[in-house]
């Protein structure tokens, strides 16, 4: 390896790469963009969204899941695609262990205080079990495409109980709202291999959790007609990204 390639390599190291923008996604540009076969390139650990907005993306160790509407999760082919994904390459920089039940609110409190600064992006997992999962999982989409805020109006929700498993996330400072979900954005995928979502509450019995820390934003935009025409200035960013990630 010469010394360019492996300053690009410590570099990548340190980057979170996005496809498209959470704005764009809210104006309803569901067209898969970039196929995961390419995706995986540029991270082994991630969460995001499929062509259409056909289910949830899962990823962790390298291994990229499908959670389907209809609850249930398989590998991701790699010539799927997606419209809006966020993946980084995952090396923990500090663990933390969870040993008594814990609300969502509380543990997200408890990482808020683990992070050394809240204008820096986190990818983080816990692994352990839980005593409540509720997930959803938006349906699958078909043009003229409805606004996001409308689309999730019909999503699916599905608890999981006594479940181990996997959640995994990124927090985003609060200045990159609308780049992407600022806060904490979550989704799970049971030890099963056979059933997760989008995260919206959860209660914890046990986890560890690694927390991974990034400097570095590489936000890949489309240039497809839809996008270039879209409208990407909301008037209620904050209310429907709230609605959308299921905190109202």
């Amino acid at each position: 390896m010469t010394v360019a390639q492996l300053e690009t390599k410590q570099e990548a190291d340190h980057d979170i790469y996005q496809t498209s923008t959470m704005l764009a996604l809210l104006d309803g540009l569901y067209d898969g963009v970039v196929a995961f076969e390419e995706l995986q390139k540029h991270g082994d650990f991630g969460i995001g969204t499929f062509d259409q907005l056909n289910g949830e993306m899962i990823a962790f160790d390298g291994e990229f899941y499908h959670l389907l509407p209809d609850g249930t999760a398989h590998r991701v082919k790699p010539e799927e695609t997606t419209p809006f994904s966020t993946v980084t390459f995952f090396q923990e920089d500090f663990t933390y262990t969870i040993d008594r039940p814990m609300h969502r609110e509380e543990l997200e409190a408890l990482l808020l205080t683990l992070f050394p600064s809240r204008n820096l992006f986190y990818a983080f997992r816990m692994d352990g079990t839980f005593h409540e999962v509720k997930t959803r999982t938006v349906p699958h989409q078909v043009k003229p495409y409805k606004p996001f805020i409308e689309a999730t109006k019909s999503q699916p929700t599905f608890t999981f109980n006594e479940a181990s498993g996997v959640i995994t996330g990124f927090w985003t400072p609060a200045y990159a709202q609308g780049i992407g979900v600022a806060g904490f954005h979550l989704h799970f995928i049971n030890d099963e291999r056979t059933g997760g979502g989008h995260v919206f509450d959860f209660i914890v019995e046990k986890c560890t959790i690694r927390i991974c820390q990034k400097s570095n934003l590489h936000l890949v935009l489309p240039d497809t007609p839809d996008y270039l025409k879209a409208n990407l200035s909301r008037k209620n960013l904050e209310k429907e990204i709230a609605v959308t990630e299921g905190a109202q």
